[in-house]
């Protein structure tokens, strides 16, 4: 859980108070939503945390990183985009959720396109082990659209972040990402490239990327469990982006592909956790969602209780204001059962 100890640091005596009824609120909710974490089973989540942190609206307040830290806590590993140039906001979550948490985060992605953003991955050390690969994706010139200004292939805008992890029997790639959104339409030509172009490299060069473990010198890299996710901006799974995942051999598990979209209004699917081919030892559980801590924080019949905090940056509606202290995304959730003794207890016999 996180450090609520850290509560003091808020002095205001009212503010305090919103905070703890705040946290009360979201742990009686997550409780209800999420199961809990245990040894046998793998809560992986991805998120937007908006503009994390950038200052255009001010800077996330002590309370915000209080309801942050108390979402992220229930699952074991998050996959986070948007995280800006300084890492203050990062490791102020990180902090929060307690000396056994790390964190694995990419440089700044330089180019207009590109926001001057970073990804990265968050997880708890007692239950995943980061296996030591850990690196952004260049595409090679066959996948890469020619960039008629420069003459030369065009990268996406923001480079995906690919690492390596294990967890109980299970070893998996992950890799995470937040495709360009470009205009307001469902095929955005640009979005589409880059969702075909990534989905094909990483389909095609999958044993490259594993981090299971090699037992001879001659071994060849063994495939292990390879999933793509994150921000996709993909209006709905119905669309050409979402088809040239699936094309490439990705499909979104079951449980996750009856949930609601992943933004505030729940109409938008632009989060996915996609799953190459098969898993190995590694089974979706059954549970899966997206979580929406505005029911339970920033409500909107509490609107009044931050007019003083809203006016220091006027000029955002309250509904629009609070993404800039939470998100505009929720954060989207699985679990896997990552137990696999029974089944190599039953292939030893049977050998």
């Amino acid at each position: 859980m996180p450090h609520y100890a850290d509560l003091r640091r808020i002095t205001d005596g009212a503010v305090r108070r919103r905070t703890v009824q705040g946290l009360q609120r979201l742990r009686v909710a997550l409780a209800a939503e999420v199961p809990p974490r245990s040894a046998q089973r793998l809560l992986m989540a991805t998120w937007n945390l908006r503009e994390f942190d950038a200052t255009r609206y001010g800077p996330r307040s002590e309370e915000c990183y209080f309801y942050l830290a108390e979402v992220a806590s229930r699952f074991d590993l998050i996959a986070v985009q948007e995280v800006r140039d300084s890492l203050y906001a990062l490791q102020r979550l990180v902090r929060l959720l307690g000396a056994g948490w790390e964190y694995l985060v990419t440089d700044v992605t330089l180019g207009r396109s590109g926001n001057a953003e970073r990804m990265a991955f968050v997880f708890d050390r007692s239950k995943v082990a980061f296996t030591g690969l850990a690196a952004e994706l260049v595409l090679p010139r066959s996948e890469a659209q020619a960039d008629a200004a420069l003459g030369e292939p065009r990268q996406l805008a923001r480079s995906p972040y690919i690492a390596t992890f294990r967890a109980g029997w299970a070893y998996f790639t992950l890799v995470t990402v937040h495709i360009y959104y470009g205009t307001d339409t469902a095929l955005d030509p640009r979005r589409l490239e880059e969702i075909i172009a990534l989905a094909r490299t990483i389909a095609r060069h999958s044993p490259k990327f594993s981090g299971a473990p090699l037992y001879a010198p001659d071994d060849k890299p063994k495939r292990d469990n390879l999933l793509l996710l994150g921000d996709f901006n993909i209006f709905d799974r119905s669309d050409a982006t979402m088809a040239a995942i699936n094309l490439a051999g990705f499909n979104v598990p079951p449980p996750l592909q009856a949930i609601p979209g992943s933004n505030v209004t729940r109409n938008k699917h632009y989060d996915q956790i996609a799953v190459f081919n098969t898993l190995q030892a590694m089974r979706p559980t059954g549970a899966a969602g997206v979580f929406d801590f505005f029911e339970q924080v920033y409500r909107e019949a509490d609107a009044a209780l931050y007019e003083a905090e809203r006016a220091a940056r006027p000029g955002r509606s309250f509904r629009d204001w609070r993404t800039y202290r939470m998100s505009d995304h929720l954060p989207m959730w699985i679990e896997f059962d990552i137990d696999d003794a029974d089944a190599y207890l039953a292939q030893l016999l049977a050998a």
